[in-house]
């Protein structure tokens, strides 16, 4: 039950370092990357082209995020700053400052909030805050949630943003009322820390991808469990197709236990799975390390990938692709 693609990649090589997040912009027209070298980038999807970066950060960068309309980028970094820029133009518009790294960040969908989690270091606990842009003073957060117990390693807007969901470095993941400041809803079905959290088109579907090798779909408001991936290592970014019923894991091996052998056994490949019948329906190869985040283009006919070795890979689907139907 396994199609076979002869996918021509995009290789967009850009940054120096392992990427750390790629996200699409609704539109799907820009690609945007972070890594752990200093300086976002922006890509044309449909060609790879480079239209250029968001200069100012001075740390490894850890999470970005794009508005609904493409008028402004989010992004987050190590160097305890989270800064809003211009999308057209590279303008650093506001900088948040914070005590430790921010390692998630996100828009709402009428833009005009933002929320912001940061690691838990130097004595300093993870913490939620809460922005809004709206308001003009962006010195202090309008909201703030301490998190005393296991750090926020991934977040997301959910519920038409009356919430947030969090996964955790314990495996929890959390839903979370930022206006009360209050822990909502919890479910805790991994086993290891959560990599990667993303909904699905409509926003009605949850997946988590997780170091204990497995990805779990789950009902975006109730945070019931509905399906469960399983591989054989730690799963880095999930992603579900908005006009299939296929989920891509982007995964492989800890970056410090690889050797040289793993990229022809095919530890690094993305690994598509049957959404509903939760079997592995295809594989595609690539990259020379794990892969640390995969996200589906909007209209679905193409997929990116970033991985460890610092490469995006911008692949378009065959003909094939679309044809393949998971006999049952």
């Amino acid at each position: 039950h396994v199609f076979t693609a002869k996918m021509k990649p995009l290789m967009l090589h850009g940054h120096e370092r392992s990427i750390t997040q790629i996200k699409y912009n609704r539109d799907g027209d820009l690609l945007f990357s972070v890594a752990k070298d200093s300086t976002p980038t922006v890509w044309y999807s449909l060609n790879g082209e480079r239209l250029g970066t968001y200069d100012g950060h001075s740390g490894a960068l850890w999470c970005v995020d794009i508005n609904l309309d493409s008028t402004q980028l989010l992004t987050g970094s190590a160097d305890n700053t989270c800064r809003l820029w211009d999308c057209e133009t590279g303008r650093q518009i506001a900088v948040f400052e914070t005590k430790t790294a921010v390692r998630s960040c996100g828009f709402s969908s009428s833009g005009q909030q933002v929320f912001i989690t940061t690691d838990k270091q130097m004595g300093f606990d993870c913490e939620i805050m809460l922005f809004d842009l709206a308001a003009g003073d962006l010195a202090e957060p309008c909201h703030s949630i301490p998190i005393t117990d296991s750090r926020v390693t991934a977040a997301l807007w959910t519920c038409q943003d009356r919430l947030l969901v969090t996964g955790h470095e314990n495996g929890e993941i959390r839903h979370y009322d930022p206006r009360k400041g209050e822990k909502c809803h919890y479910v805790k079905k991994h086993s290891k820390i959560i990599s990667d959290l993303q909904l699905n088109k409509d926003q009605t579907m949850l997946i988590s991808a997780s170091k204990d090798t497995t990805a779990r779909l789950y009902d975006a408001d109730s945070l019931q469990l509905l399906k469960t991936y399983k591989t054989d290592r730690p799963v880095n970014s999930a992603t579900v197709s908005p006009i299939k019923d296929h989920v891509i894991l982007g995964g492989g091996q800890e970056a410090m236990d690889v050797t040289t052998t793993a990229t022809r056994i095919g530890k690094f490949d993305a690994r598509f799975f049957h959404l509903v019948f939760e079997e592995e329906i295809g594989r595609v190869k690539g990259h020379f390390g794990p892969i640390n985040s995969v996200a589906f283009h909007p209209d679905g006919k193409s997929y990116s990938s970033g991985g460890e070795d610092g490469y995006v890979r911008i692949h378009t689907f065959d003909p094939s692709y679309f044809e393949f139907e998971f006999e049952y």
